[in-house]
C-alpha cells in the first residue's frame, strides 16, 4: 500500500463515477421494464414514454450532481438503490393507475428536493443531538394532527391529516424524528442503561427512573396511533424502540422485556381495537366466512403470486388489477406476479443492500448517537419493507404499511428519501478523508 498526496479538486472530481455508472444502469434496466409493460399491457409505446422517463432521469440527475457538491464523499450506492426501487414501484403504478404515476412523479421531484435541502441544512449531524427533547415534542404532534377535527379523516381504517384533496401521513415524518430522541437518549445513558446498579429482590437490575422516560415516550406514541388504528406503524415503532434500545446495550435481558412487552400490548390491542381484532382474525383464518369479506385484498393477492411462478407472466401481462388498492398496499404482490419469484428476490436483494449500506455507515461513526441514529435510520427501512412484505406472505397479520420507494405514496417517498439524505450525510462525514497542509491524504493499493 501506497500513500498519494492528490488536490482535493481531482479527488472529488472523480470521487462519483461508481454512483453515475449505477444510476445509468438503473435508468437503462427501468426503461426496459417501461417498455416492456407498455408493450405487454396496450401493445404499443405510449406518447408519454418518452416525457415519463425523461422527467424521471432528469431528476435523478440532478440529485446525483447535488450530492457531489453537498456530500462527495458520502455513500454512492444508496441513491441507485433507492433509485432502482422507485422506478419499479413507478413501472407498476403506471401499468395500472396511469393518472397516480404522474402524481409519483411529482412527489419524486419533490423528494429530490428533500434531499437537497436536508443536505443543505444538516451541515454535521452531530448537531441533531441538540434537539432531544424537540424532536420529541414534533413528533408527538405530527402524530396527533390526523386526530384534530375537519383535518383528520379515517382512509383505509386508519387516520390521515387531509388538507383539501391532499393526504399526508405525518407519522412518516414522525418516525424520523423519534429515531433521533432514541438515539439521542440511549447515548447518553447507555452506561446507566447497560449497568445494573439497583437491587430488586436477589438480583441487581437497571435503575427504573432511566427507563420511566423513555417508556412514557414510547407508550405514549404507540396509544396515539393505537387511537388513529395505525397499526402497521404501531408495530415498526415498538421494534424500533426495542431494536434500538439492544443495539445501544446489548443485554438479552430487554430482548426478553420486548417479547413480554409485545405479548401483553398485543392482547390488550386485541381486545380493544376492533381493526386489531379483524387483522388478527383473517390473518390466523383468511378463508372463514366471518373474515373472507375483509381477507379478500389478502386472497387475491396470493393468486396473484401464485400466477407469476418464478419468472413472472411477463411486465404487462398480469391479472392483478382486480385487487383493492395494487398501487399501494398491494403493489408487492403486482411485482411477484409479473415479475415473479426472482422479481422478489431482486427487491429482497435491493432492499438488504440498503440496510447493510446503512449498518456499515453505522459501523464507521465517530460517536453514539450518530452511530445509533445511522442505525435507527436503516432498521426503519428495513423493519418497514419487512412488515408489509411478511404480511402479504401471511408470515404476520397484514398492517397496510407502504412497501418503501416501491408503493404510491406522497408522504412515504417523501420521509424515505429524508432518510437517504441523513444517511448521506452521516457517511460523508465518517468518509471524509484527513486534510494535511491544504491537501486531501489519499490512501491507495499498489501491487506488492
Amino acid at each position: 500500500m501506497s500513500v498519494s498526496v492528490e488536490s482535493s479538486g481531482a479527488l472529488l472530481r472523480r470521487g462519483r463515477s461508481t454512483e453515475l455508472v449505477l444510476l445509468v444502469a438503473t435508468w437503462v434496466i427501468i426503461s426496459g421494464f417501461f417498455i416492456l409493460a407498455s408493450l405487454g399491457a396496450q401493445g404499443h409505446i405510449p406518447a408519454n414514454a418518452t416525457s415519463y422517463l425523461s422527467v424521471m432521469v432528469g431528476i435523478s440527475l440532478g440529485l446525483h450532481l447535488a450530492i457531489r457538491f453537498l456530500a462527495p464523499h458520502s455513500s454512492q450506492i444508496l441513491i441507485p438503490i433507492a433509485t432502482m426501487l422507485n422506478g419499479v414501484g413507478f413501472v407498476e403504478i403506471a401499468r395500472w393507475n396511469p393518472p397516480l404515476a404522474s402524481l409519483q412523479a411529482f412527489w419524486y421531484g419533490v423528494s429530490a428536493v428533500a434531499v437537497v435541502v436536508t443536505l443543505l441544512l444538516v451541515r454535521r449531524a452531530r448537531d441533531l443531538d441538540r434537539f432531544r427533547f424537540s424532536s420529541l415534542a414534533i413528533a408527538i404532534i405530527l402524530m396527533l394532527l390526523p386526530l384534530v377535527p375537519h383535518f383528520g379523516r379515517r382512509i383505509g381504517g386508519a387516520r390521515l391529516w387531509v388538507v383539501g384533496s391532499l393526504s399526508f401521513q405525518p407519522v412518516e415524518i414522525a418516525k424520523i424524528l423519534l429515531v433521533f430522541f432514541f438515539a439521542s437518549y440511549f447515548a447518553s445513558h447507555r452506561v446507566l442503561l447497560s449497568t445494573p446498579t439497583q437491587r430488586f429482590g436477589p438480583r441487581l437490575i437497571v435503575p427504573p427512573r432511566v427507563l420511566i422516560p423513555i417508556l412514557v415516550a414510547w407508550g405514549l406514541s404507540i396509544g396515539i396511533l393505537g387511537a388513529e388504528n395505525d397499526i402497521g406503524f404501531a408495530m415498526l415503532l415498538f421494534t424500533l424502540f426495542m431494536g434500538m434500545l439492544w443495539v445501544s446495550t446489548g443485554l438479552k435481558t430487554y430482548v426478553g422485556l420486548g417479547i413480554a412487552l409485545f405479548g401483553v400490548g398485543g392482547y390488550v390491542a386485541y381486545g380493544l381495537f376492533p381493526q386489531v381484532h379483524s387483522r388478527i382474525g383473517f390473518w390466523l383464518d383468511p378463508w372463514s366466512k366471518a373474515n373472507l369479506h375483509v381477507s379478500t385484498q389478502l386472497i387475491d393477492g396470493w393468486f396473484s403470486l401464485a400466477a407469476g411462478g418464478v419468472t413472472g407472466t411477463g411486465l404487462g401481462l398480469g391479472q392483478s388489477g382486480n385487487i383493492p388498492h395494487i398501487t399501494s398496499d398491494m403493489i408487492f404482490a403486482a411485482v411477484g406476479e409479473e415479475l415473479g419469484f426472482l422479481g422478489i428476490i431482486l427487491l429482497l436483494c435491493l432492499f438488504v443492500a440498503f440496510v447493510g449500506e446503512g449498518f456499515a455507515i453505522a459501523q464507521r461513526a465517530h460517536s453514539d448517537f450518530i452511530r445509533l441514529a445511522a442505525t435507527g435510520l436503516s432498521m426503519t427501512m428495513g423493519l418497514q419493507a419487512f412488515f408489509i412484505m411478511a404480511g402479504i406472505l401471511r408470515l404476520l397479520p397484514f398492517t397496510g404499511i407502504t412497501l418503501p420507494f416501491v408503493a404510491y405514496g406522497g408522504s412515504s417517498l417523501f420521509a424515505n428519501y429524508i432518510i437517504v439524505a441523513l444517511l448521506l450525510r452521516i457517511s460523508d462525514e465518517t468518509n471524509r478523508p484527513r486534510r494535511s497542509g491544504g491537501e486531501i491524504v489519499a490512501l491507495t493499493f499498489a501491487d506488492a
